[in-house]
């Protein structure tokens, strides 16, 4: 096997599959916006999701995250919720088990509002 052929995602990065969550998706339900993360998000692929908070938040009461697809997170994630938090009301949809974990040693599970759905997220 050559070292191109163990590039599956054809980032350059030989590690263990793409670590860039991307774009995040948008949309709304019950008059709120609602952001999709997907994937892993640490200090290198934070800035889309950033950026997408950030434009959600403008103006709006209530953002919902939906973590549902989120597979890892680190404290560039949690800061992230953190700070939004603070110029809306967030509330967290679908936390897998890594996000859960987070919430919960932080302590962050007190402070927003988590939801097992976007729908209950988006309603309460």
């Amino acid at each position: 096997m050559t070292g191109r052929e163990s590039d599956l995602d054809g980032s350059g990065d030989r590690g263990a599959g793409p670590r860039d969550a991307g774009t995040p998706a948008r949309y709304e339900a019950h008059g709120a916006p609602v952001v999709v993360a997907r994937g892993s998000y640490d200090m290198q692929t934070i800035a889309p999701l950033a950026t997408a908070l950030r434009a959600a938040a403008e103006g709006r009461p209530r953002v919902v995250l939906d973590v549902s697809a989120v597979t890892f997170a680190d404290s560039s994630f949690l800061n992230l919720l953190i700070l939004t938090h603070r110029t809306t009301d967030l509330r967290l949809a679908g936390p897998t088990t890594p996000v859960r974990r987070i919430l919960e040693l932080t302590g962050v599970d007190t402070v927003l509002k988590v939801r097992s759905t976007v729908e209950d997220a988006a309603t309460c």
